[in-house]
């Protein structure tokens, strides 16, 4: 009975994304003010009954029905209950109703949030988040049912959850990159809505920017966590491989930075508006490609889910509806996408457009790394590999350009900026950055490595640039406190998302020059010695869990006769999947990480390891977070606190009038 209540509940809500898409746009083209508010509560009932179909997934999950098919196949009695919930979204089926419970969120979110935004805009917005939502459910209802029956065949047991998603990381990691994703639909709404309108000034950009930021803060703290979990969780000891899956998340991410940038600038100047609404298109694009290379079953990946070449037709047919949709109406409307401000070749909005171009180049990189092969091998052509070094190449001549503007656009005036006013800032920072970017490596490192030495450059180059650009503030004014907060949140929020970022290019470059790799073969009381840390194999005990059985060394470090800590790593035998993996053991340190894993016994009583000394690898996702933390304070700055006064530019309020 509850999979039937959650399947009805997915066909009302499904008729309530219906009604959202034409009765606000009938209401506009009417000009009734009436059908127009009908976008809010219409939004609301969507979200309703998503949220209900959703709980009744989840409680068929949590009592083990396996009489529903989606139970059956990715669950087990034995499974404990908090990777019983983690199960509702380690489907296919269940992950998209995720998705769509997420999606319905934002456009809820959007519906409470933005009650003064013009009548005519808010329900051309909302009708577009209904269109959006009436393609998903759809693929839902015909292709992916969450609610499928096993009846007459009802299994005793089920088939389990995949070993690999039955960690805590996964808890959070998908809903975190689903929020990001998802959210992106949002600034695509705002544009498409300001489109149909045929108007896009300061405003919109204003409105649509905080929603924007949040998407891409879901997004970066989902990546970073999807970064962490494979580092911790596969054994390798890798914390990025561009797997086409990763890549499908990247790539958004790309699209979503320079939309943030360019956002800015349409806010402020008036400029980039063709930009602005290209990036908003691009971003959620991405997010439906991504869905479509993990969902289709082109791509064998451990982040992939096995699903029909039909959901594959459908994903594919409906992204080019979003693609080709926009597009058209974008050229239908382009005449009327006009960009008022002037400005010089050294100013502010040339430094935006530089890094701009280079995000894009570098998303058109990652794009052609991860559908070449796709393609080449669909031709006929045969298999190819775009893999790792490819680009790591090309992202390092991306890098540097980019990493130099990032600290030299906050010292540019906007439209126009004289060099000698800030020619002993730039060039003060530069040389502290060369110093110290070749010193420290000289001093603490056992070698000097020219990469090292760049990635370091770039990124103290990124810190002293910041730092010279709040003293130029802060020198044009008397009060050194009270302009530290007059320079306001945004301010602050920029700031932050450019010293995570050098904190990220600083892990990044520590790790893969620095990095210390050791495969060893150990007996019980045997140790060995690596980077003045000596591992000691004390022992292997046999364990039983819940789900699984393992065995577990023990493993105790020391450094200079003084213990460092003891660390466990195990080999796990699901029982019901009959699959083994590997948990790590991690020393953590602020400069440093100490990982160890255990590999197969060798045949006389010795066991292989697999010992990794990490420097500063914790410095990536601590960036991620740092620029995540920036980017929520920049949604804080009173400026996106919609007034009243000003959200008459675009429309009037009940009464309705088309804009």
């Amino acid at each position: 009975m509850i999979a039937e209540i959650g399947h009805f509940s997915l066909v009302i809500a499904c008729a309530f994304s219906l009604l959202l898409t034409v009765v606000p746009l009938l209401g506009v083209a009417r000009r009734h003010g009436g059908q127009m508010a009908m976008a809010r509560p219409l939004t609301y009932g969507m979200f309703f009954f998503t949220l209900i179909s959703f709980i009744a997934l989840c409680w068929g999950f949590l009592v083990s029905d396996f009489s529903i098919l989606n139970v059956a196949q990715n669950s087990n009695t034995q499974l404990p209950a908090i990777y019983k919930l983690t199960a509702v979204w380690g489907s296919h089926e269940g992950s998209f109703l995720l998705w769509m419970l997420i999606q319905a969120g934002w456009a809820a979110a959007l519906a409470l949030f933005s009650k003064r935004l013009p009548l005519v805009f808010a329900a051309r917005v909302l009708a577009v988040m209904g269109m959006i939502g009436v393609g998903f459910y759809f693929f839902m209802l015909l292709t992916s049912n969450p609610f499928d029956r096993t009846i007459p065949l009802i299994p005793v047991d089920g088939h389990d959850l995949n070993p690999l998603l039955q960690d805590p990381g996964m808890i959070i990691h998908p809903p975190l990159l689903y929020m990001g994703y998802v959210g992106f639909s949002v600034a695509f709404a705002f544009a498409i809505a300001a489109l149909l309108g045929g108007r896009l000034d300061a405003s919109w950009a204003r409105w649509s920017r905080p929603w924007t930021i949040a998407a891409w803060i879901f997004l970066t703290v989902g990546i970073a966590l999807g970064s962490w979990w494979a580092y911790y969780e596969l054994g390798w000891g890798g914390w990025w491989f561009w797997d086409p899956v990763e890549n499908a998340s990247f790539m958004p991410w790309l699209a979503g930075t320079a939309l943030m940038h360019s956002l800015a600038v349409s806010e402020k100047r008036g400029s980039f508006k063709s930009w602005t609404v290209l990036l908003a298109i691009a971003a959620f694009s991405l997010s439906l490609l991504g869905t479509f290379l993990v969902r289709s079953g082109v791509l064998v990946s451990v982040h992939a889910f096995a699903t029909d070449p039909a959901r594959g037709t459908f994903l594919l047919g409906f992204l080019g509806v979003v693609i080709g949709g926009s597009l058209l109406l974008y050229a239908l409307r382009a005449s009327k996408v006009v960009s008022y401000s002037r400005y010089e070749l050294f100013s502010r909005e040339v430094m935006l457009l530089g890094n701009n171009v280079l995000l894009v180049v570098a998303t058109m990189v990652v794009l052609l790394g991860t559908l070449l092969p796709l393609v080449h091998q669909e031709l006929g052509l045969g298999s190819i590999s775009i893999g790792e070094p490819f680009f790591d190449q090309v992202f390092l001549w991306l890098t540097i350009p980019f990493a130099l503007m990032v600290g030299l656009g906050p010292l540019v005036r906007w439209r126009r900026q004289k060099w000698a006013d800030i020619q002993k800032s730039v060039l003060l920072a530069f040389a502290l950055a060369v110093l110290l970017g070749w010193a420290l490596p000289a001093i603490f490192a056992e070698r000097v490595s020219g990469l090292a030495v760049l990635g370091l450059l770039l990124a103290l180059w990124i810190v002293f640039a910041s730092v010279a650009e709040i003293k130029m503030r802060l020198a044009q004014r008397d009060n050194i406190l009270s302009s530290l907060v007059k320079l306001g949140p945004s301010h602050w929020g920029m700031v932050l998302g450019h010293l995570g970022f050098a904190v990220t290019l600083i892990g990044i470059t520590m790790v893969q020059n620095y990095e210390v790799e050791r495969d060893v073969r150990l007996s019980p009381g045997q140790s060995y010695s690596e980077h003045g840390y000596t591992f000691h194999f004390e022992e292997l005990r046999a364990i039983e869990g819940p789900n699984y059985h393992s065995d577990k060394a023990v493993i105790h470090i020391t450094r200079n006769e003084r213990d460092v800590e003891t660390l466990f790593t195990e080999k796990r035998f699901y029982n019901v999947r009959r699959q083994v993996m590997t948990q790590t053991g991690l020393q953590v340190g602020f400069f440093r990480d100490l990982y160890i894993a255990l590999g197969d016994e060798l045949g006389d009583g010795s066991y292989a390891f697999r010992i990794h000394y990490k420097p500063f690898v914790r410095w990536i996702w601590a960036g991620a977070l740092i620029m995540a933390l920036g980017g929520a304070l920049s949604i804080s700055d009173k400026r996106y606190r919609l007034k009243r006064q000003s959200a008459r530019v675009m429309g009037q309020t009940s009464k309705g009038t088309s804009v």
